[in-house]
């Protein structure tokens, strides 16, 4: 089965991570949550992409990105495109923290932001580029296109929440709508249920 991609309805998860374009504001500006921040999650992959079968991720927040850091990525994407973008996102150092699975050795995370919710909890996102099979590189197959990962993950005051991960992702910028858009090259993003923040 080869998937058709289609506008991820999602649009505002990387816009949240790297800036809409229109400035920032106030409720940008992560908090300050003890670092590392470790959250578990069970994975239901529906995208299309990978294995289909649940699976039980890590993910390891080891620093929050910098606003410098922020600003450098929205304006390469608008000013360079997306390929431009995918090669700025590899060159961040040190790493913002890791994703794996518990059969895994992980893959870094390049870009980390924290905000508060209204209700008292936290809204996480982060962004890195996608791992790709040697197969997938040298038959420069369609799916190259999308290569990065974004996710969006929504915690309450008692550590438990839920989420969603593009694994899949073209990233652009449309400059008459003035905006960023995802299109994702799977059917549907990740589902992250039963997340919990370790102790």
């Amino acid at each position: 089965m080869n998937p058709s991609p289609r506008r991820a309805a999602s649009i505002a998860c990387l816009a949240a991570v790297v800036g809409s374009g229109a400035g920032l504001t106030a409720q940008d500006t992560p908090t300050t949550a003890p670092l590392p921040f470790r959250m578990n999650a069970f994975a239901v992959n529906l995208s299309g992409i990978g294995r289909a079968r649940p699976q039980t991720l890590q993910i390891v927040i080891e620093r929050w990105s910098t606003d410098e850091e922020r600003k450098k990525l929205l304006d390469t994407l608008v000013e360079k495109g997306g390929d431009k973008l995918y090669d700025v996102v590899q060159d961040i150092k040190p790493r913002a923290g890791f994703i794996r699975t518990t059969t895994s050795l992980g893959w870094d995370i390049q870009y980390a932001r924290e905000t508060p919710t209204p209700s008292g909890g936290r809204r996480i996102l982060f962004a890195t580029d996608r791992p790709m099979s040697f197969r997938e590189m040298r038959e420069n197959t369609r799916s190259t296109d999308y290569d990065f990962i974004v996710c969006e993950i929504r915690l309450g005051p008692d550590g438990k929440g839920e989420g969603k991960l593009a694994v899949g992702t073209k990233v652009t910028y449309d400059r008459g709508k003035n905006q960023i858009e995802l299109e994702n090259y799977g059917q549907e993003p990740v589902r992250l249920t039963q997340v919990t923040v370790e102790k």
